[in-house]
């Protein structure tokens, strides 16, 4: 049975929003790798889709280890998923069970492998995984280097928090330093 390396990552910007996900498929001296894009989806759903999209691009049932930074991908395939099945697909809670439709998908294209799940850190000294996240967020619509802008909060300071120089206590019309 062939040793294949299967590296994956999903980007999103915002979430939800335009996603994109990649994967890096290695065997021995060859590497392929490919990514794609969808106007509107969460981070979840791109990351589970690379791992989706890697797996059925092998020809042939092989031993894949399959190197991720999603612990919601790998915890759902190896511990969760087990549970869900017996609960005909509801959580601990009752509510039904998140991208249900791309759970199951996974599950039945590693039905042929023997996979391995390797998590590994995000955005670290791991060169797959760095490229994955590059051909994701490029994927996504996101220009590579850039981070999605973080939204400032709307929410009002904490009480006691704010000062009288805070704008919470100046009229609409008042700039800071005029009397």
């Amino acid at each position: 049975m062939k040793q294949v390396k299967l590296v994956t990552d999903g980007a999103c910007i915002g979430n939800p929003g335009p996603g994109g996900w990649a994967a890096i498929l290695r065997y021995g001296k060859h590497m392929k790798e490919f990514s794609g894009g969808v106007p509107w989806t969460t981070n979840n759903r791109m990351e589970m889709t690379a791992v989706l999209e890697g797996l059925k691009a092998l020809r042939e049932p092989c031993a894949v280890t399959i190197e991720l930074d999603s612990q919601y991908v790998k915890d759902g395939i190896t511990r969760w998923i087990r549970n869900w099945t017996r609960r005909d697909w509801k959580t601990v809670s009752g509510d039904p069970v998140k991208n249900k439709d791309l759970w199951q998908e996974i599950q039945s294209a590693m039905s042929r492998h023997e996979v391995k799940w390797v998590w590994v850190k995000g955005h670290a000294d791991h060169e797959d995984n760095n490229r994955c996240d590059r051909l994701a967020k490029k994927a996504a619509g996101l220009k590579p280097g850039k981070r999605k802008k973080k939204r400032k909060s709307r929410r009002s300071p904490k009480r006691g928090a704010a000062g009288p120089s805070s704008r919470a206590f100046r009229p609409r019309n008042a700039r800071p330093g005029r009397a």
